[in-house]
């Protein structure tokens, strides 16, 4: 019966509103929502202030509406809906609530615009070589080597050092090869193939090994556009157009303009650790809500379905920097991280070979704003038969932060490090039972940071090593600071205490002065004189005495220049003298040229301007200096994969010097180099002047040809004209206001680098009229 009486209600309703309807004016109204307007001009009906708007405009405007409704729709008949005709002007304002408004997001998904990386065919040879002589002691002369050779194929490394004795037969005189490695990466996957000698990947309650073999491996590097960890989130609800304003630690971040409905703002906060954010909302007439938010961040996790991983298979290295090419049995790691939930990263790790079988399972979780939580558990089987558990714990905040970290092993647990000592020549043997660190920083405003640390470790016979450290540290004057510290062995009740004071005269040169003392009353104080050579060549120097136990003395010069970095020095321990010297730098081979530049440790790009010499390039708007004789400028320090931006200045090359593109960004493989080419052109320009057969002028705005190359352009002020990419000999046709036409010809010089000024040249008429 209650049902019937509904149905029979909701007729009657329909009824009523059909016959209102029916006798309604007809209204052309502006469509307002939530103050925001819409565009549009909406057919309105209106009979004794009730107002019926059309199915499709309500759906359209976000009304959510019962299901089948009528065609016309009376607004009065809505729930939540808010409705004011405005007949001044001509206007129809709805309020919806906020959950039936589109949820709008913001924020960053990179940190920048990915851009694909570049490498161009080339080799690369890296040295360091470092010459000693000490009294009494002979001397000797050592050498870091690497060889590179990259392009598309990837890169293939080769590193090694070379010792020679002046005095005789020395330890291990002659060629040490340390690794040979192939690696190609695919930057789009971010996934990294290596071939030769690696390291394999580890979590940080594992080890790592050195191995002969292959790897596959993701390398979140390969993107440093990409935000890997969680971001936080920042919900809030705007019920009219409106600003907010993102401030973090009271420093604005981003600004977004609103529409009305609910919204969230993801945002890079920059900091690491806890912050507090504050949304500021501005609506269109001024007023502001302001909201304070704490939050945590942190990179130990893994954004939502994100993972990392690295699987490697290979001879277990032997005797590493000793033996060129020992390698031991075949095994194989393997790690892999996998974000769960913006608050939870799962970990797991496994190991096989050589007489072993390892694996693990570990979790970070997130403890909202009070830190992360890391644990694990591990079991081996084989050589070792045991168990490994961790657990840690880390919160950073603006005053203060602790980490604190336990691994305990039982007698017989053992992974590939194990192994690998067992297969090597090497002294090794079980792992320690207990590894303790727990480490505590606070900095309270105006006095300085502390920082307490204690270090602990036992082994399985018994025997422990436990370290506690106290530090502070403080800002002086200027950009001095003041550093105190006290260790002591907790053990054997050994201690040491240091101070050290710096006080910086400029941007490279600084005064390091200290004193130290230890528990057996030996004492040292020190002071150091320094100034760096600056990045982009100059001299540099170090000065340091000491004086207590034992008596120091150094002096140092260093002179950097854009081809190689040398150092020469004296110093002397307790009446010994040591002289040395050192050259450090690159060998580049690219476009058939030989480059020599400071040591290259990551990547580097060869800007071409096509043969033009003496042009500025700029990297960021900061000058690195000129192109050379063939039209080259080597640039070393790339960072790999960073999209960075150079640009070439003509301000001050010749005039008929032209470039389509003045900016360029490119991206460089990991260990590679790319070529960067400013294609220049230098073409034959004038600025010509035409006059009649009295002298005067032509007429302004009179159309001019160019032939043979058909340019066009028109006279302006006192009869001039611009025309570039000319010939040597030249015609100029000019077709007047009054139809009338005239030519001129010209001769330009084949070698002109500055443009050429023609004129009063006489333009002949024709008499002829179109």
């Amino acid at each position: 019966m209650l049902l019937l009486a509904a149905v029979l209600c909701i007729r009657t309703a329909h009824a009523d509103d059909a016959e209102q309807l029916a006798q309604a004016q007809v209204l052309y109204l502006e469509l307002i929502v939530n103050e925001l307007p819409s565009g549009k001009v909406t057919e309105v009906r209106e009979h004794q202030g009730r107002l019926f708007v059309q199915r499709e405009d309500l759906l359209a405007a976000g009304v959510r509406l019962p299901p089948e409704p009528p065609p016309w729709v009376a607004l009065d008949r809505i729930d939540a809906l808010h409705s004011d005709y405005q007949q001044e002007s001509q206007r129809l304002l709805l309020t919806l609530p906020s959950e039936w408004l589109p949820h709008q997001r913001f924020g960053p998904s990179s940190l920048s615009e990915p851009m694909p990386a570049q490498s161009a065919f080339g080799a690369l040879f890296n040295y360091d070589l470092y010459y000693s002589h000490t009294e009494n002691a002979g001397h000797y002369a050592n050498t870091w080597l690497e060889q590179r050779v990259f392009d598309g194929f990837g890169m293939i490394s080769n590193t090694g050092v070379y010792r020679h004795s002046f005095s005789g037969p020395g330890y291990r005189d002659g060629y040490t090869r340390y690794d040979t490695t192939w690696r190609f990466n695919d930057q789009q996957r971010m996934l990294s193939l290596s071939g030769g000698d690696l390291i394999t990947g580890a979590l940080t309650w594992n080890s790592a090994v050195r191995l002969g073999g292959v790897q596959l491996s993701r390398e979140f590097a390969l993107r440093p556009d990409l935000i890997t960890y969680p971001l936080p989130r920042f919900d809030g609800d705007a019920t009219v157009p409106s600003t907010v304003d993102l401030f973090i630690d009271d420093a604005r971040v981003s600004q977004q303009d609103l529409r009305p409905g609910p919204f969230t703002l993801n945002t890079v906060p920059y900091i690491s650790g806890a912050g507090t954010a504050t949304l500021v909302t501005t609506d269109v007439l001024g007023r502001q809500v302001s909201t304070t938010v704490p939050f945590y961040v942190t990179d130990s996790l893994l954004r939502e379905g994100l993972s990392d991983f690295s699987l490697s298979l290979g001879k277990l290295r032997r005797n590493y920097g000793v033996e060129d090419f020992a390698y031991g049995r075949l095994v194989g790691s393997g790690s892999l991280r996998y974000g769960l939930s913006d608050s939870l990263t799962l970990e797991a790790h496994g190991e096989n070979g050589a007489g072993l079988r390892q694996a693990g399972i570990g979790a970070t979780v997130g403890l909202g704003l009070l830190g992360t939580l890391t644990s694990s558990i591990s079991h081996s089987a084989g050589i070792g038969n045991g168990q490994q558990y961790s657990l840690g714990y880390s919160y950073y905040g603006r005053r203060f932060g602790v980490t604190a970290q336990r691994i305990q092993r039982t007698a017989d647990y053992a992974d590939l490090s194990v192994a690998q000592a067992l297969d090597s020549d090497l002294a090794g043997g079980p792992l320690s039972k207990l590894q303790d660190q727990l480490t505590f920083s606070f900095s309270p405003e105006g006095f300085g940071s502390f920082g307490i640390g204690y270090f602990a470790s036992e082994e399985h016979s018994g025997q422990r090593t436990r370290l506690i450290n106290l530090s502070w540290s403080r800002s002086l004057w200027g950009n001095s600071s003041l550093y105190l510290s006290f260790n002591r062995q907790l053990d054997d009740a050994t201690h040491a205490i240091q101070a050290q004071l710096v006080v910086p005269f400029d941007l490279y040169s600084s005064l390091t002065t200290g004193v130290e003392r230890d528990s057996n009353g030996r004492q040292s104080v020190r002071a150091n004189y320094s100034r760096n050579a600056p990045s982009d060549g100059g001299l540099g120097w170090n000065l340091g005495v000491a004086e207590g136990d034992s008596d120091f003395r150094q002096a140092d010069l260093t002179w950097r220049s854009r081809h190689a970095q040398v150092q020469a020095g004296v110093y002397s321990n307790d009446g010994q003298t040591t002289q040395w010297g050192g050259v450090s730098g690159s060998l580049v081979a690219m476009q058939g040229q030989l480059f020599a530049s400071n040591r290259i440790d990551d990547a580097f790009v060869l800007v071409s301007t096509e043969g033009q010499s003496g042009v500025p390039v700029h990297y960021e708007h900061q000058l690195l200096g000129r192109t050379d004789r063939a039209g080259y400028l080597l640039v070393p320090w790339v960072p790999s994969y960073y999209p960075g931006q150079y640009e070439v200045d003509l301000l001050d090359m010749p005039s008929n010097l032209h470039l389509s593109e003045t900016q360029k960004r490119i991206a460089v493989h990991q260990g590679s180099g790319a070529l960067l080419n400013f294609a220049m052109v230098m073409t034959l320009s004038a600025s010509i002047q035409l006059v009649d057969g009295q002298g005067r002028p032509l007429p302004r705005g009179s159309q001019v040809t160019h032939q043979p190359s058909g340019q066009r352009t028109y006279i302006g002020w006192d009869g001039l004209l611009y025309f570039e990419g000319l010939a040597k000999d030249n015609r100029l046709d000019v077709r007047l206001a009054d139809g009338r036409t005239c030519s001129s010809r010209f001769t330009l010089d084949d070698d002109a680098v500055e443009i050429t000024l023609v004129g009063p040249l006489p333009c002949q008429y024709d008499g002829a009229r179109p």
